[in-house]
Order: C-alpha cells, then sequence, then structure tokens
C-alpha cells in the first residue's frame, strides 16, 4: 500500500487544481437537496395512493359531571341496619345539597346499591357461589370505603324527573310486570299470580276471590321492614319459610309494596316470593309475586304514588307484527262467550 506522503507531484497539483471546482458542485448539490427536500416533504394530495399520516382529533366528548359531595362509608351496614342507614343518612346528605334529597334519587345516582342488594337473594348465592344463607337480615351490603356520591343539580333533576315519570303496568297472563318511563320499558319481570278459584281466609274470616284483580291504581304503602308473613289461610305468623330445594330458611327483609286499585285497598300487595318456581304461575292467594332479586329492583323503581296499570289482555303484539295468543288462566273470554 502507498503511503500517503508518497503521492506524486501530479496527483497533488491535480487534487488542488479541482479543489474549487469541487466545492462549487458540493454546494449546487446541497442547494438541489434542500429545495427538492422541502417540496419532497409537503402533503401529498388527497387523491394521492399513498398513505396519510395520523391525524389527532381532540376528544370532545365531555367528562361526566363531578358529585357536589362524595360520602365514604367507615363501617359495615348489613340488611338488618340497611334503611335505619339510610334514614339518618339521607337527611344529612340533604344538608349539601341545593335540591330535596330522597332515599330513592340518592340510590339512583348511586345504582351499583340495587345491584348489591340484589345480589343478596338466595337462589343467586346459591347457584353462583354455593353458599347457604339461613338469615339474609345478616348479609353486607355497604362496606367501609363504599363511595355514595351526592349528584350535582343537573344530574338530580334528570334522575328525579325520571323517578316521577315511572309506571308499573302488569299484564296478568302475560306474567309480566313492566317498569315502564313515559313510554319506554326498563325493564320487566316475571311474576306469578292469584289463583283462579275462591277459599275460605282466615285473616278476613269469609271466602275470598282469590284471582289477582285488574284496574288502574297507584302504590299508596310499603312496608320497608317486614318482620314476619301471615298465612291468608290459617291466620299463623310464619318467620321461617322452606324453600324449592327444600330447605329452610328465615323470611327475607325485603320491602312489600301494597297497592290501590280503582280506589280499593284490597291487600293486592307486590312481594318477593321465597318460591320462584312458583313463578309464570297462578298460584298466589291474590298477590303479585316476584323473586327476591327484583323485588328490590322493583322497589326503587316504584316509589309512593307510582301509577300502576293491571290488565287482562290475551292477545300482545309482538315487534315483529305477529300477535302473541296468551292462555286464558282465568277463563275470562270462555265466560265472555257463554254469555
Amino acid at each position: 500500500m502507498r503511503n500517503k506522503s508518497a503521492l506524486s507531484p501530479a496527483v497533488v497539483g491535480h487534487f488542488f487544481v479541482r479543489k474549487p471546482l469541487a466545492r462549487w458542485c458540493q454546494w449546487l448539490a446541497f442547494w438541489f437537496a434542500s429545495v427538492f427536500g422541502f417540496f419532497a416533504c409537503q402533503p401529498k394530495h388527497p387523491s394521492s395512493n399513498t398513505v396519510q399520516q395520523a391525524v389527532v382529533v381532540p376528544d370532545t366528548v365531555s367528562e361526566p359531571p363531578k358529585p357536589l359531595y362524595t360520602y365514604v362509608l367507615n363501617r359495615e351496614v348489613t340488611i338488618r341496619d340497611y334503611f335505619a342507614t339510610l334514614d339518618r343518612l339521607v337527611p344529612w346528605l340533604d344538608s349539601f345539597a341545593p335540591y330535596p334529597l330522597t332515599e330513592h334519587l340518592l340510590v339512583h345516582a348511586n345504582p351499583w346499591i340495587i345491584d348489591t342488594l340484589a345480589a343478596t337473594d338466595y337462589y343467586y348465592r346459591m347457584q353462583e357461589r354455593g353458599e347457604f344463607v339461613f338469615d339474609q337480615k345478616q348479609l353486607l351490603v355497604l362496606r367501609p370505603g363504599d363511595a355514595l356520591q351526592l349528584p350535582d343539580t343537573a344530574t338530580a333533576r334528570r334522575l328525579q324527573e325520571r323517578i316521577d315519570n315511572l309506571w308499573l303496568d302488569l299484564n296478568i297472563p302475560e306474567f309480566r310486570l313492566r317498569v315502564v318511563c313515559g313510554s319506554d320499558t326498563l325493564f320487566s319481570v316475571p311474576v306469578r299470580v292469584g289463583q283462579n278459584k275462591r277459599r275460605f281466609q282466615q285473616v278476613t274470616g269469609r271466602v275470598e276471590d282469590l284471582r289477582t284483580r285488574t284496574g288502574r291504581g297507584k302504590i299508596v304503602r310499603i312496608n320497608r321492614t317486614p318482620t314476619f308473613f301471615v298465612d291468608p289461610h290459617s291466620g299463623r305468623r310464619l318467620h321461617t319459610t322452606r324453600r324449592d330445594d327444600g330447605r329452610r330458611t328465615g323470611m327475607p327483609l325485603i320491602p312489600w309494596i301494597e297497592t290501590e286499585i280503582n280506589g280499593v285497598r284490597n291487600g293486592q300487595m307486590l312481594h318477593p316470593t321465597t318460591n320462584p318456581a312458583s313463578l309464570g304461575k297462578a298460584s298466589s292467594n291474590g298477590c303479585v309475586g316476584y323473586s327476591e332479586a327484583d323485588a328490590w329492583r322493583v322497589y326503587y323503581y316504584a316509589p309512593l304514588g307510582t301509577p300502576i296499570v293491571i290488565r287482562y289482555d290475551l292477545d300482545v303484539p309482538l315487534p315483529s307484527g305477529d300477535t302473541l295468543h296468551l292462555h286464558d288462566i282465568y277463563g275470562q273470554r270462555r265466560r265472555l262467550y257463554q254469555r
């Protein structure tokens, strides 16, 4: 290999002679690269087949409104103490609110409470958790660290408007109770209804028609803490119940709702049944029964004064345009034809 110092005079002379021309070429190449590089970096026309760069669009969805106040529980609350706790808590939270606060409004603002209460259903805990519960009243529904949010004024107004527009729709032969807001059905639950017979009832001291009565009315009374059940046939107070699985448990502490139909309070109640195998049947003494889980849902969607319609429609229109023809459990159509 040649040493750099061994370059011939001719080569050295050639290098120095061409150096100014080389610098000029380098400058010209740099100028072209700058100009064409600038234009090459400009956005293409939309019709170009090249891949367009992603554009970040600011999120225009507004954040949910912040609550006026958040109350964090510091102790455990069982079903036995649930309503007593709310009766103390609601008036205290009401002092922070620029609107009237009720138990129903507070729970609608914290709907997870309804889900927690529904999860205390005896059959849910048996089937989903394999847990036998004799005394439902000992189950926890609120725990330390649970947060109850007091909604802002706009949210509270919206929730209260929904509560004010709730009504119940029961179609007896369909065995279904619907919770409706305005014209929209929020949810429906399967029910049992009264038997198609007459029977002597010890409670009233006379023979009663056990069929569930139809008409229009409203919710007039709510017993939030029933402690026992009175057998209408014998008049005995029952503190325990036999479940569908043959086991016996204490009576659950779940609200019972009394109706007034066509201006008459005939003792027709909406209440939970401890025997869901009877749902979808004419098996009660006139009351409307639903599952324990659904009883909590209905309670919080049927405050005092909620309108209720109880009808007996055998032909039910379906969304497809067809008509569902129901079984005439009370034989009303047959009696109509016999007249």
